[in-house]
């Protein structure tokens, strides 16, 4: 199964019309997506405007691979239960965020192991034709890197050394 994720602040219309399109023309089989509380509802795959975390978490667990927009929230989602994700990026000039900055997050992004970018709808189209050659990454620890848990405490120490001759 896919499941797509647009969040819930704002809808992701093209990234659904994407996916709707695909399921009507029988190009892809089960798909679910979150749409968003204004998002256009799509025509032949089922969704839901919102979703409770437990349903959340189900859909994730349950599926495949996961296509979203360039949200950290998702994408750490995915890594975390080792899913292969496709990311499209909002655009402003669509009216689907404030700014561009989901460009930044994608370029930044694209090399990662699990995390497939998709720039515009043909791209999606294109991933999602051949969706069983998509890869997840290893699945993420839900903790810090101990090198990253041991500078960070450096750096506190080094202030409290600091403000002790202050």
């Amino acid at each position: 199964m896919i499941f797509a994720t647009v969040g819930t602040q704002l809808p992701f219309d093209r990234l659904v019309e994407t996916l709707d399109k695909l399921h009507k023309n029988q190009s892809i089989n089960k798909c679910f997506a979150q749409i968003g509380p204004q998002g256009k509802r799509p025509e032949s795959i089922d969704f839901s405007a919102t979703l409770t975390p437990l349903q959340f978490a189900k859909h994730i667990a349950d599926c495949k691979v996961i296509v979203s927009h360039a949200g950290m929230g998702t994408i750490l989602t995915a890594m975390r239960y080792g899913k292969p994700i496709i990311i499209m990026p909002r655009l402003a000039k669509y009216g689907e965020h404030r700014n561009d900055h989901q460009l930044a997050t994608v370029a930044n992004l694209r090399d990662r192991a699990g995390i497939h970018v998709a720039q515009d709808e043909t791209s999606l189209m294109e991933k999602l034709l051949h969706i069983s050659s998509l890869k997840a990454s290893r699945c993420a620890s839900s903790c810090a890197e101990p090198k990253l848990i041991s500078a960070i405490s450096n750096f506190i120490n080094k202030d409290e050394q600091e403000l002790e001759y202050v």
